[in-house]
């Protein structure tokens, strides 16, 4: 997946902002930690933008940063929106609601 970006991009998200590189150990985490699934509901494109809206479910089996596991399963909706540069992704802002996934998998000191 980090192929699809270019050398340069920045990822923005619920932690804040830096490289892929600094964003792959959470990505790795979501994966590993809350078995992280996505489904793609739908997709918009205009020029050099992407919108993403997706529903994204998961399962606490790990722990994760500090909480878990539960055992418990969660199912947000969530937003991501693409700059594409060079037909690569340039930048990438995500949307998701973390309190309502907090709730659902019982990370109460949240």
């Amino acid at each position: 997946m980090c192929q699809l970006f270019t050398r340069d991009a920045v990822v923005f998200g619920v932690l804040g902002w830096g490289t892929v590189e600094q964003a792959r150990p959470v990505w790795k985490d979501l994966i590993e930690c809350l078995e992280l699934q996505l489904q793609v509901d739908d997709v918009i494109s205009e020029g050099g933008n992407v919108a993403v809206r997706y529903t994204e479910r998961g399962k606490s089996i790990r722990a994760f940063r500090g909480f878990g596991p539960t055992g418990r399963s969660y199912e947000i909706p969530a937003m991501e929106w693409f700059e594409i540069r060079d037909n690569r992704i340039h930048r990438r802002w995500a949307a998701r609601d973390s309190a309502a996934q907090n709730r659902q998998l019982g990370f109460t000191e949240y």
